[in-house]
């Protein structure tokens, strides 16, 4: 016997909600940003002329397209558009550095590049290099003169729910970016496990989406309130003082920030006295958070707080801790129970099931897990066997089976929300001259979680300082990854094999830290 489907997550493809809203509540605005509003109706109609705007310019089923820029709202129609005319869109860090950037876009073989104002001097900087474009388009009046010029039916090319529907792209151990392919069936699947357990959403529903928009957490919340017919109100980037004002104005019911930004809130002057009464829920993730500031915000949001842990390879949250488990127990510093129609398991090097309280690796199985790696069969097959997705993130039960987070099996430093990989900073680091030997880690950081740290060793008769270090990676990689001090040392321990052991170099850090992460 077939399962019985909710119908009110009764769709096929991604752009299946803003179809039946358009029909169903047409004048309800989708998206609010900057003041602008965008109705449903709208959504669709300029969604279904981007999309033939990209078949008249060639783009293929299947082929990609890229956007730049911060969050804004016509990031939607350009993404409803994409899947439309059945093209990917990938979506970048706008924090990228200009050799990162033209990586993404050759990698994808983006076709379209869709770019804002702000950032058309980063497009100019990287065109020479990005060879497979054939249309660069400007997300300001050009875009509206382009978009407006094409017709207004809805083409229908999606071709079926298995095919990739988001391509995001995610840093790899290696030190290059991987591109996450999400399929409509992920997501078409996640929303009625995740709208029913992230408490009960409604079509009068108002989000923030505050979350970066080329990162799954700021994306799929979006998502989230156009599956229901609901109000997502966008801005550009994070702005705690925007955020408060936010809420305060348009009576935000839904919200979700990673720890870093609810302890810029909870300091942000006024927090307190902003009429916060609106939402029903904080939710929070992406990297633990300390229990004082958890206590404090739930003092200020006076709701309930509820934590997720989940990855973009798993279309965003697999499991969830209920604001019922934040009652000042141990269950806090976990991050829940799976949710329904997901298994996880914590596993030995053998694959054998952990005991609880016993520490292996985090994996995953269900239909939120990606389609793949974008080219990258053999990693694909490292990250996925058997059905199961290999989180790289090391972490154990407890007998109740909440979930701990320990530590990273891949050396993950997450800060402020964002993942950064060693090896990246590391292979931008090894080019500097007077550098003979470097590691790169995560060490314990009061505002952020982790902060990046290296660990040189300089070349005989070199005298390298800090300063000149980072000043030398902020020219080679992201803003964000850019390491945050710098420590001297003799020699780098190594087992006899050579590799690093980077677990000796972070302990002095983390010495009475219960985990290894913050």
């Amino acid at each position: 016997m077939s399962a019985v489907i909710d119908p009110r997550f009764d769709f096929d493809f991604m752009a299946d909600p803003i179809r039946r809203f358009a029909g169903e509540r047409p004048d309800h605005p989708a998206l609010i940003f900057e003041g602008r509003e965008t109705t449903y109706a709208q959504l669709d109609q300029r969604s279904n002329q981007v999309a033939n705007g990209l078949i008249a310019a060639g783009v293929e089923p299947g082929q990609r397209i890229a956007i730049l820029a911060k969050n804004i709202d016509l990031f939607f129609e350009v993404y409803y558009g994409a899947t439309k005319a059945g093209a990917v869109l990938v979506p970048i860090n706008f924090r990228l550095a200009p050799p990162e950037i033209a990586f993404v876009v050759n990698d994808a073989d983006a076709k379209v590049l869709f770019v804002a104002e702000e950032f058309a001097d980063l497009a100019l900087a990287v065109r020479g290099d990005t060879p497979g474009l054939n249309l660069v388009v400007a997300l300001n009046g050009d875009h509206l003169a382009w978009r407006d010029s094409q017709g207004v039916d809805d083409p229908h090319r999606e071709g079926t729910s298995t095919n990739t529907a988001l391509q995001a792209y995610s840093s790899g151990t290696t030190g290059r970016p991987k591109g996450v392919e999400l399929t409509h069936d992920n997501f078409i699947k996640f929303f009625p496990i995740s709208l029913t357990t992230f408490g009960e959403w409604e079509a009068d529903d108002v989000s923030l989406v505050a979350m970066p928009l080329f990162h799954v957490a700021g994306c799929v919340w979006a998502f989230c309130a156009f599956h229901v017919g609901a109000t997502n109100v966008l801005l550009p980037e994070v702005d705690p003082p925007a955020i408060l004002k936010s809420i305060e104005k348009y009576r935000i019911t839904q919200v979700i920030f990673v720890p870093a930004v609810i302890l810029f809130l909870i300091q942000t002057p006024g927090a307190a006295e902003t009429d916060v009464s609106s939402v029903k829920m904080v939710l929070y993730g992406a990297s633990p958070i300390p229990l004082p500031v958890l206590q404090q915000a739930m003092e200020i949001f006076d709701c309930g707080f509820a934590q997720l842990y989940g990855l973009t390879e798993t279309t965003g949250a697999v499991t969830f801790l209920p604001p019922e488990d934040h009652d000042g127990s141990e269950k806090m510093k976990s991050c829940g129970k799976p949710m329904r129609g997901l298994q996880i398991r914590v596993v030995d090097e053998d694959d054998n099931d952990c005991a609880p309280g016993d520490v292996g690796e985090v994996i995953i199985a269900g239909p939120l897990i990606m389609k793949g790696y974008w080219n990258q069969p053999e990693e694909t097959a490292k990250a996925v066997r058997n059905g199961w997705f290999y989180s790289g993130d090391a972490g154990y039960f407890d007998a109740e089976g909440y979930l701990y987070i320990h530590d990273r099996v891949k050396d993950m430093i997450v800060s402020g929300g964002e993942n950064i990989y060693p090896a990246e900073v590391e292979s931008a680091l090894a080019g500097m001259a007077g550098i003979a030997d470097l590691a790169v880690i995560g060490v314990p950081d009061e505002k952020w979680g982790e902060s990046v740290k290296a660990i040189v060793v300089t070349k005989p008769g070199e005298a390298l300082t800090a300063d000149e270090i980072i000043a030398y990676a902020r020219t080679q990689i992201a803003g964000y990854k850019i390491p945050r001090s710098v420590d001297f040392i003799a020699e780098l321990p190594r087992n006899p094999s050579g590799k690093i052991l980077k677990r000796e170099l972070r302990k002095p850090y983390w010495d009475g830290h219960e985990r290894q992460v913050n």
